[in-house]
């Protein structure tokens, strides 16, 4: 059982300030919860399930061998480029 006292320490560890009615609504919420995990905990066989911990299927993609093609100089890079400084791209500061 969640009691009032709990739910303060652990608003109080996570800096919420609540109000004395929604501690009372918020222990309601537990309670219901925890009633519902004891009603699952009684389905027949649940016990020998493995519990999972991701529901979905994970497909792996096959990626290709990275092969070099046609590959450019730095000069050539960078050549277009409006600033350059030791062989870097220099762009406007966006972040002040």
């Amino acid at each position: 059982m969640i009691t009032k006292e709990m739910l303060k320490d652990y608003a109080n560890k996570l800096m919420f300030d609540m109000k004395e009615e929604e501690y009372e609504t918020l222990q309601k919420e537990f309670d219901v919860i925890l009633r519902q995990m004891d009603l699952i905990g009684e389905f027949e066989g649940i016990k020998d399930v493995e519990p999972m911990t991701f529901p979905y299927v994970i497909y792996h993609a096959k990626f290709r061998e990275d092969v070099v093609k046609d590959e450019i100089s730095t000069e050539e890079a960078l050549m277009n480029a409006k600033d350059v400084k030791d062989n870097q791209v220099r762009v406007p500061k966006v972040v002040e």
